[in-house]
């Protein structure tokens, strides 16, 4: 009996079965008379550094020899609840898929290269149980992920194999075909960037089809090393990658569901559901309407909220566009009932793409700038900006403290905060107002801010989040820099006018009419406070910041008081502003968070990197689309 000749396939944000060229090349070598090999095992690590996997120990008196997974600046958990959630359910689909196709997928937990080199070595020690021929991956742009492909090749080489690393295209424009020789070429600003590669409904390559035939799964494979184990069910995976995460969610007063408060984000992960969220964009009329609705905060269709499939690669940009063309064209009965069936690109489906590009742009920054995401001083080197660091004060530790739980006093903030801990999501416009908050007008080092993200977003995305919040805090590649102030409270009376939005999520200001007292709490009557159970309620008499800000008829428009704010009609609290009206006390001590710079992998801030060219937040595809 001939030896088994096996490939692996590593995976880790490529999660899909349709438009993978790696599985599209598998299956067409499946098909060769000479095959390369003769078994596929297709492989997902869960990354120690970049996922708690503590709850994957085999017993409770077992422990870890990994540090906890946690980010290098305020000790948050690298990966929260609702990621981990929507991870677990995006890799089983895609287990479920390739076992529909005769294949499998294999999930371990530890370090990426040390996994590949046990799974090498086992196979090595009795090759009559099959011999690997090939390691296959997709690469990707982040410094951890880097050497990732370092150690996985080097191991993989060093045995002899083959190493292969694959261009990712699960972007809207191929590596391939983007106008640049090297990644210095890119410019600083998008529009330049856009204009290079339009006409945007012409740029991106055809999506390939799913496989149609895989090799089997090899009949040895070997088991997950000690002291982990791996469970056999999805209930039981996310049950795993969470428990670790509820005994400090680095909140001392976490907030609690309103009553009748429905989740913008409420879809599960995985391929599957990717697509079905995509047709119903479509059908609906979502797509068509995205260009008006996308500054929306509250519902399911104000934005597309593809930007979490997009990030795992569970489906690609050239997917969306292709299921834009076939509407735009008419080119299938998708739609067809739908407002601008088969008259062409519309507003709404050119916004999209024009999102799509966005993303393109924030990973090609990536690429460009390296490490210098991850630095306080930013792309732009800003040496100027007096921050304010929680680990090295304690007032500002209780403030950050206030921020991270939704009780700055700001309606629009605290509002955002709330939803992002209860949901894992919170809109584009939102995203905004939290990181101008707390970069311009607390003064707070946005890398806490940038890691709080990275912790609670469902859509989390390395370039995309990072790069924007450089972006607002005045240090990315914004031309405006620190001129740039977003106003809360004229934010809110443009967005939200009645407060709805806000009352949504901070239930304690539901029994106030007036939406000035809505966004700005300390401006209620005492006689109010008392009447609806604010009298003394600290966030509510001592807020972080007092902006001034005066409207006209509750209108959704507003003026700047006499000698205040800036452009934008703002007040400029600035990248070193303190809080007006104190901090008070609040919030206390953080878990795991502030004083240990965390246990995690210390050297991946190093590592990481995005930018953009406004505050479009996650890919924009992450939280406008």
């Amino acid at each position: 009996m001939a030896t088994p000749r096996i490939l692996i396939y590593l995976l880790r944000r490529d999660l899909r079965f349709a438009d993978n060229p790696i599985l599209h090349e598998i299956s067409k070598s499946c098909q060769q008379s000479q095959q390369p090999f003769t078994h596929l095992l297709p492989l997902y690590i869960f990354s120690a550094p970049q996922v708690e996997i503590s709850g994957f120990l085999a017993s409770d008196s077992d422990r870890s020899p990994y540090p906890e997974a946690r980010s290098s600046t305020s000790g948050f958990w690298r990966c929260g609840p609702h990621r981990a959630r929507f991870l677990a359910e995006s890799v089983w689909d895609l287990k479920q898929s390739l076992q529909n196709a005769g294949s499998g997928l294999e999930i371990r937990v530890g370090l990426v290269g040390q996994v590949v080199k046990e799974l090498l070595e086992s196979y090595k020690q009795d090759e009559k149980r099959g011999e690997v021929v090939g390691v296959w991956m997709t690469n990707e742009e982040g410094l951890e992920e880097k050497r990732e492909e370092r150690d996985v090749r080097a191991c993989t080489e060093g045995e002899g194999k083959e190493f292969r690393l694959w261009t990712d295209e699960k972007y809207f424009i191929d590596d391939r075909d983007v106008p640049l020789k090297s990644p210095r070429e890119l410019p600083d600003v998008f529009t330049t960037y856009r204009k290079q590669v339009e006409p945007l409904r012409d740029a991106p390559r055809r999506t390939l089809p799913a496989p149609t035939k895989l090799p089997v799964l090899p009949a040895f494979i070997p088991s997950q090393t000690a002291p982990f184990q791996i469970p056999s069910s999805l209930e039981d995976l996310i049950a795993r990658l969470t428990a670790p995460l509820q005994k400090d969610l680095g909140l001392s007063h976490p907030p609690t569901w309103p009553s009748n408060a429905q989740s913008a984000h409420p879809f599960h992960g995985g391929e599957s559901t990717g697509h079905e969220r995509i047709s119903h964009l479509i059908t609906s009329g979502a797509a068509s309407s995205y260009k008006d609705t996308r500054n929306g905060m509250l519902g399911l269709d104000f934005s597309t909220k593809l930007s979490a499939w997009l990030a795992l690669g569970c489906v690609t940009a050239r997917q969306i566009h292709a299921y834009l063309l076939a509407f735009e064209d008419g080119l299938t009965a998708l739609g067809a009932h739908a407002p601008g069936y088969r008259h062409g690109e519309n507003k709404g489906t050119a916004a999209i793409r024009f999102e799509l590009l966005w993303r393109d742009y924030m990973r090609l920054c990536t690429r460009k700038f390296g490490p210098r995401l991850f630095h306080v001083a930013g792309f732009r080197n800003a040496t100027s900006y007096a921050w304010k660091y929680p680990d090295k004060d304690k007032e500002t530790q209780r403030r950050v403290a206030r921020f991270l739980e939704g009780r700055t006093g700001m309606g629009l903030i605290d509002a955002s905060q709330r939803e992002l801990v209860l949901t894992g999501y919170t809109s584009n416009r939102a995203r905004q107002n939290v990181a101008s908050f707390l970069a311009k007008h607390l003064g707070v080092d946005w890398r806490v801010g940038a890691e709080w993200y990275e912790c609670w977003l469902v859509d989390y995305d390395l370039s995309s989040n990072w790069g924007n919040w450089q972006y607002t805090a005045g240090v990315g590649n914004d031309p405006r820099g620190e001129a740039r102030v977003f106003n809360p409270v004229k934010q809110a009376f443009d967005y939200d006018p009645e407060g709805a939005y806000v009352k949504n999520w901070v239930p304690e200001l539901r029994g106030l009419q007036d939406p000035q007292y809505v966004f700005q709490a300390w401006k209620t009557p005492v006689e109010v406070r008392r009447e609806k159970g604010l009298q003394g309620v600290l966030w509510v008499e001592e807020p972080l910041k007092r902006i001034e800000f005066r409207v006209k008829n509750h209108g959704g428009r507003g003026r700047k008081a006499p000698g205040k704010g800036g452009k934008a009609g703002g007040s400029r609290g600035g990248a070193n502003g303190g809080g007006g009206g104190g901090g008070g006390n609040g919030g206390g001590g953080r878990g795991g968070g502030f004083n240990g710079r965390g246990r995690g992998d210390k050297t991946r801030g190093q590592g990481r990197m995005g930018a953009m060219d406004k505050a479009v937040w996650n890919g924009v595809v992450s939280t406008q689309m």
